[in-house]
């Protein structure tokens, strides 16, 4: 008879498909051989993204783990929607027979269907008869930001369904100190509240809750989530944490990138980092500013700076720097900084002694890289969640130096940042003051209790033993 399988079905999404395929090679190695992965691939709504998923397959394909990849018949999109997030709830949602078409044609009995955050609206095809099996989802975010969905319904009770950044008083996330309400997640505007309420909800009818976290880096919320904090009256779902997850795909490893050529050359702990993820982009304005920031602070500097995206595509393009920085600014600055204007290996970057600081858009999966190798932050959210994860590295961890104030309901807008705080929020991080040693040495502390935590013995590596003891068929449980 053939190895047990677990059937993933992951989101599109680089940070999204990626978290959840190396989540599911470590589920692989703690099985012991006694499973197989087989992930069912959807077709990305756009080119960009379609060629970005075939290229994640063709690399995580030719691994030689026990991995099998189905692609899923492509379904006719939804042209009638209002957002980008009714557009991905609906045409996720019309995958639904595809996905019990491919699970019940397997050879393989099915152990477990674990499905991304964003493909819950496919949860109930775990429960077809034809396909039955237990139900999982896997977070790629953050434990906060786990707490917040499955609080969001209490918090539509209450009447602030629609108002959470524009409330006049602080949000209450279970487990996290009182959250300012610029601090909420651009992603949950009014228009979008109700998909992340239905997630919120949907997460409860599963078997469990699979969370790119650790007990180190968030015990405070993890632990809300699991005594029922965040839903009261109703059992919250066993969360995994088995974080940090952080993959290294080989990319820019093959030669030494310029940028790490250059890192080379600098002092130990010496240069700031400014990366702001896959597509975030800052316009001509706000790069002046930031350069203007940068020249002030005295700092070194290495900043990835892309150009706006094409039509028609969110990815921002190789960035024309003579058109782009203010006049003479990389004259002047030239020995101490370097303005790359296209992809860098950011992991490979972090890694090296001489970054002593990571001004980021607070993308989970880049705060997890640098927290990994124990460099603290400047946060910088954009989009998405990142505003509570930019409160949380700060008020929660703090392995952050703020860059906007903190202490108030409407002053902590990052819809533009002027020089002036970029430069004060550089020199804290990387000079001699009190909030600056302080992240430093939390960030330290994090890379170890990182490292520990998915260590033999740590709280990870246990918390996914127990996953795959929970997931493999009766008598083919591994010894711990």
């Amino acid at each position: 008879m053939a190895a047990a399988t677990m059937v993933f079905l992951p989101y599109w999404a680089s940070g999204h498909f990626m978290s959840m395929i190396e989540a599911g090679k470590r589920m692989l190695d703690s099985g012991g051989g006694a499973l197989s992965l087989t992930v069912l691939v959807m077709q990305a709504p756009t080119p960009d993204k379609a060629a970005e998923v075939q290229e994640h397959v063709r690399r995580e394909a030719g691994s030689g783990l026990d991995i099998r990849f189905i692609h899923l018949p492509a379904v006719e999109p939804p042209t009638d929607c209002s957002s980008i997030e009714e557009y991905n709830f609906r045409y996720i949602e019309l995958h639904a027979p595809r996905v019990v078409e491919a699970v019940a044609g397997l050879a393989s009995p099915v152990a477990a269907i674990v499905f991304d955050l964003f493909c819950t609206p496919l949860l109930d095809v775990a429960a077809d008869e034809l396909v039955a099996v237990p139900r999982y989802v896997y977070f790629a975010s953050t434990g906060a930001f786990l707490a917040l969905m499955l609080r969001l319904p209490a918090l539509r009770v209450r009447g602030r369904a629609v108002t959470l950044r524009e409330a006049e008083e602080a949000v209450h996330v279970p487990g996290l100190p009182p959250v300012p309400p610029s601090y909420m997640p651009v992603c949950l505007a009014s228009r979008n509240y109700q998909w992340f309420e239905y997630y919120g909800r949907r997460f409860l009818d599963a078997a469990g809750i699979i969370i790119n976290s650790s007990v180190e880096l968030e015990s405070g919320v993890l632990t809300a989530v699991a005594d029922g904090s965040c839903v009261p009256g109703r059992s919250a779902p066993a969360v995994h944490a088995i974080g940090p997850v952080v993959w290294f795909t080989g990319r820019g490893y093959e030669q030494r990138h310029e940028c790490v050529q250059w890192l080379d050359a600098q002092p130990s702990a010496s240069v700031v980092f400014l990366c702001f993820g896959s597509i975030g982009f800052l316009d001509k304005a706000q790069v002046a500013e930031v350069a203007a920031g940068l020249e002030r602070s005295g700092s070194r500097f290495l900043w990835v700076l892309r150009g706006p995206p094409a039509a028609g595509s969110r990815y921002p393009t190789d960035a024309d720097l003579d058109a782009t920085l203010p006049a003479g600014f990389q004259a002047r600055t030239q020995g101490r900084g370097l303005v790359w204007p296209s992809w860098a290996p950011q992991k490979e970057i972090l890694a090296h002694g001489a970054v002593g600081g990571f001004v980021t858009h607070c993308g989970w999966n880049s705060v997890l890289e640098s927290l990994w190798f124990g460099v603290p932050m400047v946060p910088w959210p954009l989009y998405g969640e990142q505003h509570l994860n930019a409160f949380e590295l700060v008020a929660d961890m703090d392995v952050g130096v703020p860059l906007k104030r903190m202490n108030g309901v409407k002053d902590d807008d990052y819809s533009f940042v002027e020089a002036g705080e970029l430069e004060q929020a550089v020199r804290s991080l990387m000079g001699e003051t009190d909030t600056g040693k302080r992240a430093r040495e939390k960030a330290a502390a994090m890379k170890d209790a990182c490292r520990k935590a998915v260590a033999e013995g740590g709280s990870s590596s246990a918390a996914l033993q127990k996953l795959i003891r929970e997931i493999l068929p009766s008598g083919t449980v591994p010894s711990p």
